[in-house]
């Protein structure tokens, strides 16, 4: 396969060789994703649900869920699919759009916890101007710049990805279409041009980083002004799983992208891959709701309203007539 006219499939990594192993991935990856839904999920509902919670900060919490879970279901089927049939093949239009759908996931993922870091630093080091700054249009603006952001990156690399013809056959070492394995199969002179562009990509990602990092020395400034312990416990606890996150999501992802050829390696890759792509979404739930009580309180009134409106349910013998059931009534 010479060219990108010519191909019409690519072929992903496969995780082992024999069926057990095989079904083994599938399973493993399979309670990654089931607990990544259910986290995501009841993080969503509770912050639906509860209008206690309707504030800049778990609104900008459920547009993480949001993208977290748009993030693991754009790779995760896919691979435990392949598992399960025992397959590698992925066509050329599902690899593009894999690779569109997580760059314009990931990247407003990213921008989010950009506007993120913004928010705790309003909310500590300004809170009389909290309501000023963070104001619901201006919390709606800000999420709103993140996601258009990332999809103008995303269209962007996809454009430049899938336009040059590729040279180096159509294996992605990969469970998925991501770009770095991608760019291995570039002629030389389309590899050097979507390399500049993945340079001008990382000066803006270390621009959000710096930003991150700055916003985080003025929280802890003004957290060792203080003097109450219980002020101390609530701003660490709802600042230091945000900045976990970031860590986590941005060394990962950062040096994933960015790492020089001569240090790569399959199982490197793949375990970058894994921490970047696949660890996050499944673990921002516990980071963000193991500590927080008022997602926990509104998770129970959930669930209590749940039970509730079951137990109102009438049991009715399904043989019953129907004028015998209104007469019961």
């Amino acid at each position: 396969m010479s060219n990108s006219s010519s191909m019409t499939e690519f072929l992903l990594l496969a995780f082992a060789d024999t069926r057990e192993l095989q079904l083994l991935h599938f399973w493993l990856f399979l309670g990654i994703y089931l607990a990544a839904l259910l986290g995501n999920g009841l993080i969503i509902t509770a912050i639906a649900w509860d209008h206690h919670l309707h504030t800049p900060m778990y609104f900008f919490l459920l547009n993480l869920s949001l993208l977290d879970l748009g993030c693991i279901s754009t790779t995760m089927p896919k691979a435990m699919a392949n598992s399960l049939w025992d397959t590698r093949a992925i066509s050329y239009g599902g690899c593009a759009a894999q690779v569109f759908l997580f760059l314009f996931l990931i990247s407003s993922e990213y921008f989010l916890l950009t506007v993120m870091a913004y928010d705790r630093y309003v909310a500590i080091c300004k809170p009389l101007h909290y309501g000023t700054l963070l104001g619901s249009k201006a919390c709606v603006h800000m999420a709103a710049a993140a996601w258009g952001s990332g999809f103008l990156y995303a269209l962007l690399h996809t454009a430049n990805t899938f336009s040059p013809p590729f040279c180096q056959g159509n294996a992605v070492d990969q469970f998925f279409c991501e770009l770095p394995q991608i760019l291995k199969l570039f002629c030389s002179e389309s590899y050097l041009r979507e390399v500049v562009l993945l340079i001008l990509s990382s000066f803006l990602a270390f621009g959000c980083f710096v930003f991150i990092v700055l916003s985080y020395v003025q929280i802890f400034r003004a957290v060792l002004k203080i003097p109450s312990e219980q002020g101390w416990h609530k701003v660490f606890s709802t600042c230091l799983p945000h900045l976990a996150v970031v860590s986590l999501f941005v060394s990962t992802g950062i040096f994933a992208y960015v790492k020089p050829p001569s240090i790569s390696s399959p199982s490197l890759d793949l375990v970058l891959a894994v921490l970047y792509s696949v660890v996050p979404p499944a673990v921002n739930p516990l980071i963000y709701s193991m500590r927080n009580k008022e997602i926990i309180e509104a998770l129970w009134k959930v669930f209590e309203y749940a039970q509730l409106q079951i137990n109102k349910v009438p049991i009715i013998p399904l043989g019953l007539p129907l004028y015998l059931r209104k007469s019961q009534d």
